[in-house]
């Protein structure tokens, strides 16, 4: 089941036209069952190729225990995207690999062979691009993206100018 950072991310880049594809499994084991594990978020720019993978996380955990799990998390992000979840893409294609966690230190920015940021700063970036749309009574992002919508009329308004 995904989670709100999870949704928030899906929603933003589905409505900006990205292809999304979340909570994706991969890597079957054919012979012991399961998967190898699970990917959160991919986005896919069809206009430019750009892939994004997403590993969102609200956790406790310690950098140690977070390092172990992340190089596993974008190992298989470099291993399986291209393979089983948009199996269309060139061998060269474009990929950004993000961790999402409550609060990332200086030093914790370049994290796992991927790059780290805070909720705020994903937070931030959502709002800005909402905030250029304006009042949600002149041009109201579409329902079904009820998170982004909720920001939009939360930040802008219904009828006062943002």
């Amino acid at each position: 089941m995904a989670n709100h950072l999870e949704t928030l991310i899906s929603q933003y880049y589905d409505w900006q036209g990205w292809i999304v594809k979340k909570n994706v499994r991969v890597g079957r084991r054919r012979e012991l069952g399961g998967y190898d594990g699970e990917l959160d978020v991919v986005v896919y720019n069809p206009a430019t190729g750009k892939v994004i993978h997403y590993e969102p996380s609200t956790d406790a955990s310690s950098w140690e225990k977070r390092a172990e799990k992340y190089e596993h998390k974008f190992q298989m992000g470099r291993r399986y995207i291209s393979k089983e979840v948009l199996p269309w893409l060139a061998p060269d294609f474009e990929l950004e690999q993000i961790a999402v966690f409550f609060h990332v230190p200086a030093h914790r920015r370049a994290f796992q062979g991927a790059k780290a940021i805070s909720i705020d700063e994903l937070v931030g970036m959502i709002r800005d691009k909402i905030k250029k749309e304006g009042r949600v009574g002149k041009n109201a992002i579409p329902e079904q993206y009820d998170l982004l919508r909720t920001i939009q009329l939360l930040i802008c308004g219904y009828m006062k100018p943002c």
